[in-house]
């Protein structure tokens, strides 16, 4: 009697989804990577709750803020927390194709029944799964911050949670879907993929207040519209916006009480269309995506390495026998020709194009005035050569030859070889705004660009060193620069806010020394071994 095929229960069907989804949220959750996205986002919530009397807002109608009840505190967490995520949660749950197949996962999952969606599903749900665990801890960050700063101890979970839920969670799961995209696509799968969602980001995060955006955009109209109804009640001569944002005002603020709002079935419904355009947008891959599978292509990982152990074995037959270093073999200079290989190495794979567009920054920056040389030139000269900083302390991990490299003597010299290249490059990239910061004699502003072009290549050096992936710098640098080129004095390490012949706000002697400390703890691990954390930034 012949055997009958069963019809997969719904219960079979999940399960390989899972699998997949939970494997991989184990694997993440122990990475550095978490760590340090979530301690920044609990960072965060914090400031988006400041003390009662303090100048600093998030979250503000005009000139009044919220009582620190649990519908405002869970708003302004969520909000502040949520969109922290959005950026750089992304950077967290990107790579899943690339890391399968330098793994030998993805190989292992071609030879199984496994379907291509079934395959993005479960990557999806990680991705989501990882992203709703930072906004558990950021929820139990709200309810902290509420009974810690005491205006109302009375705790209302519901209208805590509320906002957690409809307007946090879909922009998780729609940053979910967006990293799983950007890993399939080509030209995004690297370092250009995070640059571009950086910039997505902010035409999200500030489009998406907005009452005419798409599908609500990022759902914080609603609670919107009940907080300038529920101010007018309270205090009928307020006037001002809404703003979201890190903001100093002058005086502080006065108070309503706010009691949250109740979602309508048209924002839920919108809410839920995020939530299931996003699940679309994460399947789409499987329409083109070759599943590991050699005779249909390969998906190559995003630093397009060959891993060492490819190499066929009779390579490796004939060991050379190692010879010492000396100074009549380097031409009587070692520690200049290191630092020319580093320079090479950094360089490599750059594009005629990329030379191109740096030599008219330099041209334009020359046809500029001081001040426009380094409020607006200096700005796009140092955003344009991010992915090649990062570079800088990542290529011996993910090109798989850390092992190798470790064997050489004395890699605190190569360590600062490899700075110095780095420094090379801010240097060469920023000369226009420096070389009229000369023509006009303005040497605060010179000691300022000399400064940061210290600071940038010692930064991207130590997050490179630490994390072991070019994602860390990426995702620090990036909020960084865009806090300096639109004006916060605070953060402005290249000085280009500072008016001509004035100090910058953030002095350059500062900015040097804390230079020398990042570059000083990269020698430091050099000379004395790696840091406890030996796995990659994924």
């Amino acid at each position: 009697m012949p055997a009958t095929a069963t019809r997969p229960t719904p219960a079979t069907a999940l399960r390989p989804i899972l699998g997949v989804a939970l494997a991989d949220v184990r694997d993440r959750v122990r990475q550095p990577a978490y760590a340090v996205i979530l301690l920044a986002a609990v960072a965060l919530g914090w400031l988006a709750v400041p003390a009662a009397g303090s100048h600093w807002v998030i979250l503000q109608i005009g000139d009044h803020r919220g009582a620190y009840n649990s519908a405002y505190v869970g708003l302004a967490t969520a909000l502040a927390g949520s969109l922290w995520l959005a950026l750089g949660g992304f950077y967290v749950v990107r790579g899943v194709p690339a890391r399968d197949e330098a793994s030998g996962v993805g190989r292992l999952l071609a030879a199984t029944p496994l379907r291509t969606t079934a395959y993005f599903a479960g990557k999806f749900l990680s991705n989501v799964l990882v992203l709703a665990s930072m906004l558990v801890v950021l929820a139990a960050t709200a309810l902290t911050m509420q009974l810690v700063r005491g205006e109302d101890r009375a705790v209302d979970l519901g209208a805590l949670l509320l906002p957690f839920a409809v307007i946090a969670l879909p922009l998780m799961v729609a940053t979910a879907a967006a990293a799983l995209l950007t890993d399939t696509l080509p030209g995004l799968r690297g370092g250009l993929g995070n640059v571009v969602w950086f910039f997505v980001w902010m035409v999200l995060a500030v489009g998406g207040q907005g009452p005419g955006a798409p599908l609500g955009g990022i759902g914080v109209y609603g609670a919107v519209r009940s907080m300038h109804a529920q101010v007018r009640e309270q205090a009928p001569d307020a006037r001002g916006e809404f703003s979201l944002g890190f903001t100093y005002t002058e005086t502080p603020l006065h108070t309503f009480t706010w009691s949250g709002f109740t979602p309508d079935a048209g924002y839920l419904l919108s809410r839920a269309a995020v939530a299931g355009l996003a699940l679309v947008v994460a399947l789409l891959p499987a329409l083109w995506f070759a599943r590991f599978d050699p005779a249909r292509g390969r998906i190559a990982a995003a630093s397009h390495r060959t891993p060492v152990a490819t190499v066929a074995p009779a390579t490796w037959a004939a060991p050379i026998p190692a010879r010492p270093l000396t100074a009549a073999r380097t031409g009587g200079w070692p520690f200049f020709r290191l630092y020319a290989a580093e320079l090479r190495i950094l360089l490599q794979g750059t594009r005629w194009w990329w030379w191109a567009m740096a030599a008219l920054l330099t041209l334009t920056a020359f046809a500029a005035t001081g001040n426009g040389a380094t409020r607006i030139i200096l700005p796009a000269a140092w955003i344009w050569p991010v992915l090649l900083w990062s570079r800088l302390g990542t290529q011996a991990p993910e090109g798989g030859v850390d092992a190798l490299l470790g064997a050489i003597p004395r890699p605190a010299r190569r360590a600062l070889a490899e700075w110095a290249a780095g420094v090379t490059l801010t240097a060469v990239t920023g000369l226009g705004p420096g070389a009229v910061l000369i023509r006009e004699g303005d040497t605060d502003g010179l000691a300022s660009w000399t400064a940061a072009v210290l600071f940038v290549p010692a930064l991207a050096l130590a997050l490179g060193t630490v994390s072991r992936s070019h994602r860390l710098f990426q995702a620090t640098y990036l909020p960084l620069w865009y806090a300096a080129a639109n004006g916060m004095t605070f953060l402005d390490y290249m000085g280009a806010t500072r008016a001509p012949g004035q100090p910058a706000t953030v002095p350059p002697t500062l900015l040097a020394l804390l230079a020398g400390l990042l570059l000083a703890g990269v020698l430091t691990r050099g000379a004395g071994g790696r840091f406890g954390w030996s796995r990659r930034w994924r």
